[in-house]
């Protein structure tokens, strides 16, 4: 059912993972489990984030952003994903297919512009500390999350424009869970230097700027801490490092594999591209509130008013 031209196609087939249908119902619930604690991980974290007043500080400002780009690219992909463990078309139309395709890579580019920003505002915390209100102020703060989305949609409409003009005439299946442009690639007929000078050009200016912030960032921040004569000063500089330094090693380790090693193998793609599509929205929150002794204050607080009122409503 091929054609000569991408305007003919109306739907692609999400192939999914290429298991014994016995096996979907496996997958269904195991995407329902880590979908639901996803939405309960971000959603609690930006509601403790906004009602607790000791955490309107930059650190958890971009905090709750990530939450909220996590809690959205995830639902971009999981949903679908579910529905069509249950599907026997397992189609996607071509417009949801680059609505799909257009979200998730306005908040993947956004949250690595992100954590960049998160890296240097622990590198002014930890090697600035004096001035760290004055640098860190709250324009600063509203201007890098505002250029980190800025940056994304950007991008975004650069990468989605010259991949859905492609021709897709050698099939209409994509061999993965969702639309990304590597398997969407896989099945166009065109001539694919542009696009790949094009997506190599995204990369080089989204991945290596960011990475070279982060790793510039801690440097700094590695040789303050050792400078620190007590041990337990740098137990805690170190703790506040290591969440978000643990979040960038899992999310830009997966995405390299994904977009920068040549694609060889479709199937360890598919299980690579879920440590940033599921499982880093699902971890951050549990590793950010875990290790915050501010973050579980604030949570006990919520939690205990919450039990007094209902303890207050059953008496």
């Amino acid at each position: 059912r091929g054609t000569s031209n991408h305007s003919e196609v109306t739907d692609f087939i999400l192939v999914g993972f290429r298991v014994h249908p016995e096996l979907y119902i496996l997958l269904f619930l195991l995407f329902l489990l880590v979908y639901a604690m996803i939405l309960l991980g971000n959603v609690g974290m930006m509601t403790v984030i906004m009602t607790d007043p000791r955490l309107n500080t930059p650190m958890y400002f971009f905090l709750g952003n990530l939450s909220f780009i996590d809690l959205f690219y995830s639902s971009v992909i999981a949903p679908k994903a579910m529905i069509n463990f249950w599907s026997e078309s397992k189609s996607i139309s071509f417009a949801g297919c680059v609505t799909q395709f257009f979200l998730f890579a306005i908040f993947m580019v956004a949250e690595g512009f992100l954590l960049a920003a998160m890296a240097y505002d622990r590198f002014i915390a930890i090697c600035n500390p004096l001035l760290y209100s004055v640098q860190m102020s709250t324009r600063l703060c509203i201007q890098l999350v505002a250029g980190s989305y800025f940056c994304g949609c950007i991008s975004s409409v650069l990468l989605t424009s010259v991949t859905f003009t492609l021709s897709f005439c050698a099939s209409r299946a994509i061999d993965h869970f969702y639309c990304d442009y590597r398997p969407l690639q896989r099945i166009s007929c065109s001539d694919l230097y542009f696009h790949k000078m094009v997506s190599f050009f995204l990369c080089s200016i989204i991945i290596l700027p960011t990475i070279i912030v982060i790793i510039v960032s801690y440097m700094y921040i590695v040789s303050t801490v050792l400078k620190i004569k007590s041990t337990e000063g740098r137990k805690k500089a170190f703790s506040t490092c290591s969440s978000h330094l643990g979040v960038v090693s899992v999310l830009y380790g997966a995405i390299i594999f994904m977009y920068v090693i040549p694609d060889r193998f479709p199937e360890l793609s598919k299980v690579t591209s879920l440590c940033y599509t599921l499982v880093t929205p699902m971890l951050n929150p549990l590793i950010y509130s875990l290790r915050n002794k501010d973050v579980k204050e604030a949570l006990r607080k919520i939690l205990g008013e919450k039990i007094f009122l209902f303890n207050s409503f059953l008496t």
